[in-house]
């Protein structure tokens, strides 16, 4: 099915963010595990896979739009190896990430390409009440119980949530 040439474009738009929000979740994860904070990194690197799947959405229904994935763009990626500075960093993804997603499916209700717009709501409604939130979580849990506190509960390895 031939696709709108402006809803292809913002879909690899968006699929650029995906990509690079993947790829710092995964630097990110990885510092976790060489801290030793295992449940950090196991939270994390679930959430380089659930970018990565976002990708997949956009892909697959890039492709049947008859458009062309394009997989060499990326944003600069925002890493560290100070946890809260991560967090903040992965949290600061998200927010952009929802902003994107926003404006396309704005851009679908304009161009009435609703099936587009729908397969998006997917993906905001996870960004927002499962990404977002549990990054602010863990920002609030630093403020509440302190940072050495909030370390030692991630060293614990198969409890992520």
């Amino acid at each position: 099915m031939k696709g709108n040439a402006k809803i292809i474009d913002a879909l690899n738009k968006m699929l650029a963010y995906e990509m690079t929000a993947s790829d710092q979740y995964f630097v990110h994860a990885h510092v976790y595990h060489d801290m030793g904070l295992l449940h950090l990194y196991d939270r994390i690197y679930h959430e380089h896979q659930e970018e990565l799947t976002h990708a997949k959405v956009l892909i697959e229904r890039i492709l049947f739009l008859e458009g062309t994935p394009d997989l060499g763009q990326r944003l600069p990626a925002s890493t560290s190896r100070d946890v809260p500075q991560m967090l903040k960093h992965d949290l600061d993804m998200e927010i952009t990430v929802i902003r994107q997603l926003r404006e396309i499916v704005a851009l679908c209700e304009q161009e009435r390409d609703f099936v587009t717009r729908e397969k998006l709501m997917l993906l905001l409604l996870d960004t927002e009440e499962d990404h977002i939130h549990w990054l602010e979580q863990q920002l609030r849990l630093i403020d509440m119980v302190g940072m050495p506190n909030y370390l030692q509960s991630q060293m614990k390895v198969g409890t992520a949530g």
